[in-house]
This record gives structure tokens, sequence and C-alpha cells, in this order.
């Protein structure tokens, strides 16, 4: 692809994008010392601004919460503990909205703390509770700054990222496009170490072999890696939402971007639509269960765009209650789809493999003839 083809891609993606979620690591926010890097988060704002007097709305996932609380508690490293973590996370991120606040007044307007958890997510009124408040917060003018909330969970400190939050924070929005800033300057096609590796300017669909690229390291502020962005790219291009992985550390990096310059990776949206409901069942919820279903059940499934019934379960895992969401997987391991179910885990065994007429004698009860209906199901392969 010539030059001027890539920048008019990307001078076509920005101008349809509504809304940009922009989410910023913690060394492209922090000095060598730990301390928040002022000069840079308020170049950054003035960026964000920007973007907003182009009449888009903007939601800034930032970390950087644990990195200032070191810095302000002097400690010498990362703590290791859990405890320790939270009272850096907890001083820091006061520390922290508070130069952004103080940034964005310089523009007219405000930083709105939103601190979020994992169970924001999963449950669908507190989704929507999230996605009301963010656009509200549109609607007065304000910034919202996403952060995890380190201080009470304990998930996201152990496992958790940003990275896949601000995938998550898209996902609030159609046609949202996502830029991830780190210290990298895009996806490389070669080893960071080795000088020959070259940034890939545009990936036009998603490959599993693009995973071989990431190096598996992380950094020693942050908590994820280029794995964890990869992960976070899948699941925002899976349902139609384009991202650039940046260096945040880059001068002017996001309005360059926005002028549609080759800068970072540029990840193509997969060109299927996913309604928003659909978003939330099939890229949102973690999976509280799991059905390994039969060849014939795969099939209706995926090319026929039908309900799952019961006799099509081979096996049933895990403790779900009526309503949750469950991973169906086919008999070679695969997930082909996410769905809530119509029965709790428990039912959900009893009527595994049982065909329509048997169902109402399986639990003495008035049954649902699908397990789950394709209204509540996504499909997770081609």
């Amino acid at each position: 692809m010539s030059q001027e083809t890539s920048k008019s891609t990307r001078r076509a993606i920005v101008d349809a994008a509504r809304t940009v979620v922009i989410k910023v690591g913690t060394n492209a926010l922090s000095r060598e010392d730990d301390t928040l890097d002022v000069d840079r988060i308020a170049s950054l704002c003035e960026q964000v601004h920007l973007v907003r007097e182009s009449g888009r709305n903007v939601v800034v996932v930032s970390s950087g919460a644990i990195g200032a609380g070191i810095g302000l508690l002097k400690l010498k490293e990362r703590p290791k503990d859990l405890p320790h973590l939270q009272a850096a996370a907890a001083t820091g991120q006061a520390h922290l909205i508070r130069v952004y606040d103080d940034c964005f007044k310089k523009h007219g307007c405000h930083a709105a703390q939103v601190l979020l958890t994992a169970n924001d997510f999963r449950h669908r009124s507190r989704y929507l509770n999230v996605r009301n408040t963010l656009t509200t917060l549109f609607e007065y003018g304000a910034v919202p700054i996403v952060n995890e909330n380190d201080t009470v969970s304990v998930a996201e400190i152990k496992f958790g990222d940003n990275d896949q939050l601000a995938a998550m924070v898209a996902n609030l929005f159609d046609g949202a496009l996502l830029i991830i800033l780190s210290v990298v300057d895009g996806l490389l096609d070669g080893h960071p170490s080795d000088p020959a590796s070259r940034v890939i300017p545009l990936v036009r669909e998603w490959d599993d072999s693009l995973g071989k690229l990431a190096a598996p390291v992380r950094s020693a502020r942050g908590s994820g890696g280029m794995q964890s962005k990869l992960s976070a790219v899948r699941t925002a291009t899976d349902v139609g939402h384009d991202v650039v992985i940046a260096n945040g550390t880059r001068p002017n990096v996001i309005a360059d971007l926005l002028a549609g310059e080759e800068v970072g990776t540029l990840f193509l949206a997969h060109p299927r639509k996913v309604p928003a409901w659909k978003r939330w069942i099939g890229y949102t919820v973690k999976p509280r269960g799991r059905l390994v279903i039969d060849e014939g059940a795969r099939r209706a499934i995926v090319e026929r765009g039908k309900s799952l019934l019961p006799v099509g379960i081979r096996s049933v895992e895990g403790h779900f209650s009526r309503g949750e969401l469950v991973s169906l997987v086919d008999l070679q391991g695969i997930e082909v789809a996410r769905g809530l179910c119509n029965y709790d885990a428990r039912d959900t065994r009893l009527v595994a493999g049982k065909k329509r007429d048997d169902l109402a004698g399986t639990l003495g009860t008035e049954t649902t003839e699908e397990l789950i209906h394709r209204d509540n199901l996504v499909v997770l392969v081609q």
C-alpha cells in the first residue's frame, strides 16, 4: 500500500469517528523517578482539547495512579503485595486526577474522574449506567478520565490492565476510534531489541500469527505489554472499532494521528457491525460457565444463525444462574459463541442431550425449548 493510500485510509477513519477513546500507559505519563511528567500530561490535554474542538467526544483511559503513588510515597520499587499496591493507587489517583484537572482548566473544561471495576461491565444495568454517565459528561463538556478502581479491586491489580479496560470502554459507543498510547512506536515486524525491526503501519485484518510478533516482556511500571495490547485490539476490532497503537512520548502524537499521518500501527475494524446488546454479551462479560456442543449444534449456530437447543449439548462445566453468560465450545475445544443461558447450571445438566419432547418430563416444570435464544447469542468464529 502506498503512503498516500495509507494516509487517505487514516483520514477516512478519523473523519468517521465521533468518539475517540485514548488509553495512556503508565510509562507514557511518568519520568524515570516514577513521578508524573506534568509537561507531557499538559501536552496530552492540549491535544485532547483540539480533538474536542473538532466536534468529537473524547474519553481518556489513564494508567499512572500506582506509578504516581510510588513517586509520592518515595518507594524504591513497585510493591509486590496487594495492600501496598492499593495504598500507592489511593495516594497516586488523587494526584493524577488533580494534574489532569489543572491542565484541562487551561482549556475551559474539567476532568471528571470515573473509577471502574470489572463488575461494572458484567452487570447489564451497571454497564448502561457507565455509558449514561459518560454521555452526560459529554453534554456538560467535561473530559472523562477513566481508570480501574485499584484501591478495591483485587482482580484488576493482579490480572487486569487498562488496555482491556479501554477496549471495553470503546465498546460502549458505536464506531469509536481507540488509540492506545505507550512507549512503543507500534507493532514491530521483529523483536524490539533488533535494530532492523520496523513498525507495521497497517493491519487490514486480524491474524493469529500477529501474537508471535509481541515480545513476552512488560514494563517495570506498567501492568501490560504488547500481548495485552494485541488482546485489546482483537476485542475492539472484532466488533467494529479501528485501533491505533502509537508512542505516547512522541510530541503531538494525537494531533498527527488525527491529521492522518502514518504514526504507529493502525488495525482496521472487522467489517461486520455488532449491535450494542451483542457487544455486551460477546465481548464484555466474562462467561460463568462452559457448554461443550456437538457438531450439529455448531453448524446450526455458526452457519445458520440458529438458537442452541439442549439436544446439542455434550457436557456442562461451571456454576451459573439462569440468565448468566456461558461460553459455547466445540468438540475440538474452540470457543465458537457466547450467550445468555435460559437455565441454571443444575437444570442445564439435566436437559443436556435431550430432545424437545423429553424436556418437560425431565424438569417437571414449564420449560423453553431454546437453551440459548439466538437473540441472546453471539458467534465468535467466522
